[in-house]
């Protein structure tokens, strides 16, 4: 036994009843659904053919409902209001409003830097959410992907074709040590550079990076005393013993970011690296369905304002509409 398919329905016709109903005329009803009085009276036609009723009868110059169409009014403009609700754009949301926990990957200097200030406008203006900071994985790309991360920050060169990504901040490698370092003293040049013990993250475990290939044009070569997979054991090393620590740091000396927060609460002279390194671009990405999430939003702009706020950052044209593959070089490598 076959049961027969529920008949279509066309909400245009629940909009032309309400526009006839409420005008009381097939040439207003036209104009206020910029259609053509022709084309509205074909609609009469078929809603009285559907309805089995004239709803609209001439008297004398003008047209008026009959009982059938009075009884229908307030329900068929109840129904187009309801409709007009279920299709309209996304409302904003109030971030005062939210309860939810947002999971972002980040390497720890990153987490570092945006932790307090996205705590502090947490407080103020989305009270009702918490930050989940997760270490960076290999899997980023498939994590945005089935929702267990919402936003990925760093250097992103590993995701999905769909991920949206914008570009946040450009950053230079500055070298990192302690006040009292031989290096402080006179001018830095690529061989005392060399010649120094280093530390460098990775966190798969790799001995070499840019600086290596800078320094081997030159035929100068370091010394990679310690690897670790983290920032800020890195910077923690160097500011306790002679290590050099690369840290990334705004493209102009001097100019403050939280970014270096950490290095200047460790007390590490920032030294200007005397070769041309690549430079470092700090992207986050996120998965599309996110896009138009005002939630989601929030979180984007409030990334944004902690970054911005003491940084000059290098914005993508594309911000935010669509994805731009953006990264060269790595914060862990």
């Amino acid at each position: 036994m076959t049961s027969s398919a529920p008949p279509a329905i066309d909400a245009n016709l629940a909009i032309a009843l309400d526009a006839l109903l409420t005008e009381q005329s097939v040439t207003r009803a036209a104009a206020r659904l910029h259609t053509s009085p022709a084309a509205m009276s074909r609609t009469l036609a078929r809603l009285r053919r559907i309805l089995q009723d004239p709803l609209l009868v001439r008297a004398g110059q003008t047209m008026v409902p009959t009982p059938r169409a009075q009884a229908l009014r307030e329900e068929t403009a109840a129904v187009v209001r309801r409709l007009g609700a279920l299709l309209a754009p996304g409302a904003g949301v109030d971030p005062a409003d939210l309860r939810t926990t947002f999971t972002l990957q980040a390497a720890d200097l990153v987490g570092a830097a945006l932790a307090p200030g996205m705590s502090a406008l947490a407080r103020q203006e989305a009270p009702g959410i918490s930050l989940r900071f997760r270490a960076e994985e290999m899997e980023a790309g498939s994590a945005l992907r089935d929702g267990r991360v919402d936003l990925e920050i760093g250097s992103i060169d590993h995701v999905d074709p769909e991920t949206r990504i914008e570009e946040l901040v450009t950053l230079r490698m500055a070298a990192a040590v302690r006040p009292d370092h031989p290096l402080v003293e006179g001018t830095l040049t690529p061989e005392r550079l060399a010649a120094a013990d280093h530390v460098v993250v990775s966190r798969r475990g790799r001995f070499t990076g840019p600086l290596d290939t800078a320094l081997a044009e030159r035929n100068l070569r370091r010394r990679v005393a310690v690897v670790l997979p983290s920032h800020m054991a890195a910077m923690t090393l160097a500011a306790g013993s002679d290590i050099v620590c690369l840290v990334p740091t705004p493209p102009h000396a001097g100019v403050p970011s939280p970014l270096t927060d950490v290095a200047t609460a460790l007390g590490l002279r920032l030294l200007d690296i005397p070769l041309p390194l690549p430079p470092l671009t700090i992207g986050m990405a996120w998965h599309p369905r996110h896009a138009a999430d005002g939630g989601h939003h929030w979180l984007r702009t409030a990334v944004r304002r902690t970054l911005h706020a003491r940084a000059e950052p290098k914005s993508s044209p594309h911000a935010d509409v669509q994805g731009v593959r953006v990264g060269a070089g790595a914060v862990s490598a």
